[in-house]
């Protein structure tokens, strides 16, 4: 094993994507399953995350599953990736992690993001309009600021204050800079635009401010890694995912996840098609080896602490074949 491969952090983000023929309930199990395999296999953290109003997510809570996830473990980091920020108040933030971290001390992380919602309804039933994303950096403030008993209300937040759960930043758009200026740690990607994200890691490096929180830039890079016996098996695990984001691209709703079987047997329209083979391209998948020279390639590139892996299909037992794999890529 290379020697940037081992002192590198491997995690793990699973967003309990609903599959066809499986309900929501068995979605957020397989969630919890999951992070147990994952302590077993030596993962640093495992994280869920927030949709709200998708059909292929079951995860909408993310602090509640954070909860079960932590008390199905005993070691592994749990976190978030992430709360959105804009749809809630900070106050109940701090409050829910303050929670979590009092239950589960030292072992919960708080992942923030900026998003408002997957449709125009999405956003309207949560009350929000896409502006909202612009408060998020107030928001950030706010919400470290009752870990630190400093808001200007005389309000406390119980039992967050004094607490420290570290913040990490999820870093769409102008969430690189955001990350920067508040001294945090920031996660980013996708790994298929290799370029967009090595210039937005540049941008948190030369801009960050040390912090209470951060004394130094720590970056986490994000994406889909598959990981089979042969190349046609790893790219196989990417087919559902694939066809899910390129339905949602053209119906404007993101489905369960099919099987690959399925998906293969599709007769798709031109722009369907487009969609499908660019989700398919740019990953990182193939055998032990092929996946292990391409990480190294990313992490010198980028310089990245961690890799947060993000990947998503239908068959759950080559999903976890697939993170054993990478298991034994990363700790030799």
């Amino acid at each position: 094993m290379s020697s940037v491969i081992a002192s590198t952090r491997f995690s793990v983000l699973d967003r309990s994507r609903t599959r066809e023929g499986h309900t929501h309930p068995e979605a957020l199990r397989d969630t919890v399953r999951l992070a147990g395999e994952l302590e077993r296999l030596g993962y640093h953290r495992v994280w869920v995350s927030e949709h709200h109003g998708v059909p292929g997510v079951a995860g909408s809570a993310p602090t509640v599953l954070a909860a079960a996830v932590a008390a199905a473990t005993r070691t592994i980091r749990v976190g978030t990736g992430g709360v959105m920020l804009p749809n809630h108040r900070p106050l109940v933030v701090a409050e829910q992690f303050g929670v979590l971290e009092s239950l589960f001390p030292g072992r919960i992380d708080m992942g923030l993001g900026r998003s408002v919602g997957f449709t125009d309804g999405v956003r309207r039933a949560l009350g929000r309009d896409k502006d909202d994303a612009e408060d998020f950096e107030a928001q950030l403030r706010e919400l470290l600021g009752w870990f630190r008993g400093t808001s200007p209300t005389g309000v406390h937040a119980r039992p967050a204050e004094g607490l420290t759960v570290p913040p990490f930043v999820l870093a769409m758009g102008e969430g690189a800079g955001i990350a920067a200026r508040a001294g945090l740690p920031m996660v980013i990607g996708d790994l298929r635009n290799r370029e967009k994200m090595r210039r937005g890691i540049d941008h948190y490096r030369d801009h960050f401010r040390p912090s209470a929180w951060a004394p130094e830039p720590y970056v986490v890079i994000s994406g889909t890694i598959a990981v089979a016996a042969t190349p046609e098996e790893a790219r196989r695990l990417l087919v559902p995912e694939a066809w899910a984001m390129a339905y949602s691209r053209t119906h404007g709703t993101f489905p369960p996840l099919p099987p690959a079987e399925r998906v293969e047997a599709l007769t798709m329209t031109a722009k369907e098609h487009g969609f499908y083979a660019s989700g398919l391209t740019g990953q990182l998948a193939g055998t032990e080896e092929q996946v292990a020279d391409e990480l190294e390639t990313v992490l010198k590139e980028t310089g990245a602490q961690e890799v947060l892996v993000t990947t998503s299909t239908y068959d759950r037992e080559a999903l976890l074949d697939s993170y054993r794999r990478l298991a034994s890529i990363t700790s030799g």
